[in-house]
C-alpha cells in the first residue's frame, strides 16, 4: 500500500508547491529596469566615542583632586585617542560602588578601599605608584604643635577628625589604636567626626578645629612641602607600620584587551618626558606592578576593625 501512494502523492507535491510559489513571483515582484542605477543607502553615522572613565578617590579634597589628576587624564587621553572624564565621589564606597557596576574604567583608591573590593571580586589590581623609591606608606597621628598628646592615650577624651569610614591610615588604624586600649572611639573621644579627605583632615587640627587626626603619610608629606607653615602648625606624635601603597585598579569586567593596554602605558609613562613631567607634577617617580600580597597587612588590620565597630554619626556621637 505504501509503495502504491508515494510516487502519485509526490507529483501531486511538486505540482502544488511550483505553481504556487510561480503564482506568488508573478504578482508580488516588481519589473526591475536594470538600466536604472539606484544609489546604495548612507551609511548610519557611527557612534561618538566614548570617553574613558578616571575615578580618583577622595584622599584629597575635591578641588584638590581635581588640579592634581587633570592634566594626568589629559595625557591619558591624547596617549588612548579617547577623552578621559575624570569622576569623583564625597566617599571611598560611592567610589568602590561605581568600580562594581563598571561604571569607570580606571580608577586611584585607597589601599582599604582595594581591600575591601577583593572581599567581593569587583575590581583588580593594575599598578601602583612608587613614591620616593618606595611603594609603601603609613599612617601619621598628628596633633597641633602646641598640643601636648605624645601618644594616642594623651588623647582621651578630645576632639578627633577621621578621614573617610573606609580609609585605612585615616579611621581603621586609629580606631585600632583605641581598640588596643581597650576602648572604643564612640567612648574614647569626647567629639569625632568626618572630613571625607586627608588634607581637610591636616586643616582641622591645624586650625583647632580637631585636637587630633590620622592621615595618609604621602598627603601630609605634599602638604607641608605645598605650605611650610604647616610645619609650624602640625606636629606627628605616631607612625603606623608600613602598608601597600594605595594602588590603581580597574573594575574585575573591563575586558583584558583593554586593561593590558592600560596597564602597558601608565609602566611605561616615565620614559617619556611628557608623562615624567606629570609624573613629577604627582610626586610619582614611576607606576610598577604590585603582587596582591603586598596587601595582606592591611587586610588583616581591616578585617580586626570593621566599618561596624564606628557606632557614631559623622559629625559627632
Amino acid at each position: 500500500m505504501r509503495r502504491f501512494f508515494r510516487r502519485p502523492i509526490s507529483v501531486l507535491l511538486l505540482v502544488v508547491l511550483a505553481t504556487g510559489c510561480g503564482a506568488v513571483q508573478a504578482e508580488s515582484l516588481p519589473a526591475i529596469d536594470l538600466g536604472v542605477r539606484t544609489p546604495l543607502p548612507e551609511m548610519a553615522a557611527t557612534t561618538e566615542i566614548q570617553p574613558l572613565r578616571l575615578a580618583v578617590a577622595a584622599i584629597l579634597s575635591p578641588m584638590g583632586t581635581a588640579d592634581s589628576y587633570r592634566t594626568f587624564a589629559n595625557y591619558l587621553g591624547e596617549a588612548i585617542g579617547r577623552p578621559v572624564e575624570l569622576i569623583q565621589r564625597r566617599t571611598y564606597a560611592e567610589t568602590n560602588a561605581l568600580i562594581a557596576a563598571g561604571e569607570v574604567d580606571l580608577a586611584f583608591v585607597c589601599t582599604s578601599a582595594y581591600v575591601e573590593g577583593l572581599k567581593d571580586a569587583s575590581m583588580d589590581l593594575l599598578v601602583a605608584p612608587i613614591i620616593e623609591g618606595q611603594t609603601v606608606y603609613y599612617s601619621d597621628l598628628i596633633v597641633a604643635t602646641s598640643h601636648p598628646a605624645l601618644s594616642m592615650a594623651d588623647l582621651r577624651g578630645s576632639t578627633f577628625a577621621f578621614t573617610d569610614p573606609m580609609s585605612l591610615s585615616g579611621r581603621v588604624y586609629p580606631t585600632h589604636l583605641v581598640q588596643q586600649m581597650g576602648e572604643e572611639p564612640s567612648t574614647f573621644f569626647s567629639t569625632i567626626f568626618f572630613t571625607y579627605s586627608h588634607d581637610r583632615a591636616i586643616e582641622a587640627v591645624a586650625a583647632g578645629v580637631a585636637d587630633g587626626a590620622a592621615v595618609d603619610s604621602l598627603v601630609l608629606r605634599h602638604a607641608l612641602r605645598r605650605d611650610p607653615a604647616l610645619a609650624g602648625k602640625v606636629k606627628v606624635i605616631h607612625r603606623s607600620p608600613p602598608f601597600g601603597i594605595p594602588p590603581v585598579v580597574v573594575p574585575a569586567s573591563l575586558p583584558l584587551r583593554q586593561r593590558a593596554h592600560l596597564q602597558n602605558l601608565l609602566l611605561t609613562m616615565h620614559e617619556d618626558p611628557a608623562g615624567r613631567a606629570i609624573l613629577n607634577e604627582l610626586g610619582i617617580d614611576r607606576f610598577v606592578t604590585m603582587p596582591v600580597n603586598a596587601y595582606d597587612q592591611a587586610g588583616d588590620l581591616v578585617r580586626r576593625t570593621p566599618l561596624e565597630t564606628l557606632v557614631f554619626g559623622e559629625s559627632g556621637q
